[in-house]
């Protein structure tokens, strides 16, 4: 049989949009990223380690947006309130939809936390992140992020045992290159992320924080549901 090479054509082209459709955020749809952070204190040290691992979610939990495997080296300077991490990570990204190709990247981060307590049940963190991202089938990358981080006991005057807090959080990303290889290109602005919840302080070692997401980039807004149990040790 003979296919007019038009008929081809509009072919392939249904084909390719099929497959972008497919492949579309629903930003209607609610995801949810499930979350365990830790840290650890190497004795009476200025040393120690923190990581998380995080599953992503398009949706409640079977579509998988990406599995995030992270840890890292802390040090807290002497007489600084600031701690510096540097640490590395691994992504494994997921398409939306039926799809099931996967991407992986690899990722060193340099990190400062300073924490900063204005007065009264107000406790806000302030976090700078640079990364160096190693991303399947793309040049290297590198990004800058900044989040402000605030924590306001609503029972307590501190965020102790028994504490039911709110926890509140913005952060920006930002691209340090616009080209990631083979002519493709990214914008300066890679997303932003604000978040609430309310939290419980089982202990002194473990908080239970359950919220929301709303996360933006140039081409979708997407609200994503959080639960994360946080340890420190």
């Amino acid at each position: 049989m003979v296919h007019h090479p038009l008929a081809i054509l509009l072919t392939a082209v249904a084909m390719l949009l099929t497959g972008l459709l497919n492949a579309q955020v629903n930003r209607h749809q609610l995801g949810a990223w499930y979350m365990g952070f830790w840290r650890l204190g190497f004795g009476e040290g200025r040393w120690g380690a923190q990581g998380d691992v995080q599953f992503r979610n398009w949706d409640a939990g079977a579509d998988l947006e990406q599995l995030l495997l992270r840890g890292g080296v802390t040090y807290s300077p002497k007489n600084v309130q600031a701690t510096l991490t540097l640490g590395y990570a691994y992504i494994l990204s997921g398409a939306p939809g039926e799809s099931t190709a996967t991407t992986n990247e690899s990722r060193v981060y340099q990190e400062a936390l300073l924490p900063h307590h204005p007065g009264w049940r107000l406790f806000l963190t302030h976090r700078f992140r640079l990364e160096e991202r190693f991303v399947q089938h793309q040049d290297f990358r590198t990004r800058v992020r900044y989040a402000l981080f605030l924590n306001a006991p609503l029972n307590r005057p501190k965020v102790g045992p028994g504490a039911v807090y709110l926890a509140l959080y913005d952060e920006l990303f930002i691209n340090g290159e616009r080209g990631i290889g083979e002519g493709r290109t990214v914008s300066l602005f890679d997303r932003n992320r604000a978040y609430g919840a309310l939290g419980y302080a089982l202990n002194d070692h473990l908080r239970l924080q359950a919220g929301a997401m709303l996360q933006s980039t140039d081409a979708w807004t997407k609200p994503q549901l959080q639960l994360s149990l946080h340890a420190r040790y």
